[in-house]
């Protein structure tokens, strides 16, 4: 092999290694997180976690709060990618594909819904709090009241149907699965698995078919 080719080798090969890191660290973040009250997760026990050198947080994410930021953005984008194209349109499908997307991105992550419910409760000045309203900020948020209000004006659903109050019938359904104890899950047969999501995919979609829409939808 000549020399031109070793080199050009090792230089296909290095971003793949940076990738690999950068992602350890957000993998193992994560995973700390959600189980560990904020202060008592420390750099050192993420970088010992991943396997890396703690200078490497300093590196990609600049401290502790830098790598809690980055570790929601990025669990949220996928997401937010495909609900930017959901919600262009006033289509009624569009609010079942949201939770066909909600539910397969949080089955990845599935304490990750636990983790933001117990920020929100904590006061604005907490560290965490101040960080996920900035990201939620920087990315913008769907906005369901304007979503219900779209399929109302366009005669999708049923009269008398107050849209606010399907949003929140909309977010309880799809969000109860992630919140709810795993004891209580467990006491009821129930496992968080991709096959179950779905079936409760098709449930939901038919609840909702029948209560908020009208029949010929």
């Amino acid at each position: 092999m000549q020399e031109n080719d070793v080199a050009i080798k090792r230089k296909v090969g290095r971003p793949s290694k940076q990738t690999d890191t950068r992602e350890k660290l957000l993998s193992h973040a994560r995973d700390l997180f959600v189980v560990m009250p904020y202060d008592k997760v420390s750099t050192r026990l993420i970088a010992q976690r991943a396997g890396v050198n703690i200078a490497m947080i300093r590196y990609y994410f600049g401290n502790k709060e830098g790598l809690f930021e980055s570790m929601i953005r990025e669990t949220i984008q996928p997401m937010k990618q495909q609900m930017e194209a959901t919600f262009a349109s006033d289509d009624h499908k569009n609010i079942f594909e949201f939770m066909r997307i909600y539910y397969h991105e949080m089955n990845k992550v599935p304490q990750f819904p636990r983790l933001i419910s117990q920020v929100m409760h904590m006061p604005p000045s907490a560290t965490q709090r101040r960080l996920f309203e900035k990201v939620f900020s920087d990315i913008g948020r769907p906005d369901h009241d304007l979503i219900f209000g779209k399929l109302q004006a366009a005669g999708y659903l049923r009269d008398g149907v107050d849209p606010k109050l399907c949003k929140v019938s909309f977010i309880a359904l799809m969000v109860f699965p992630f919140l709810a104890p795993p004891a209580m899950l467990q006491l009821h047969g129930i496992e968080l698995t991709e096959t179950f999501l779905d079936e409760l995919l098709d449930h939901n979609i038919q609840l909702l078919t029948r209560g908020l829409l009208r029949t010929n939808y």
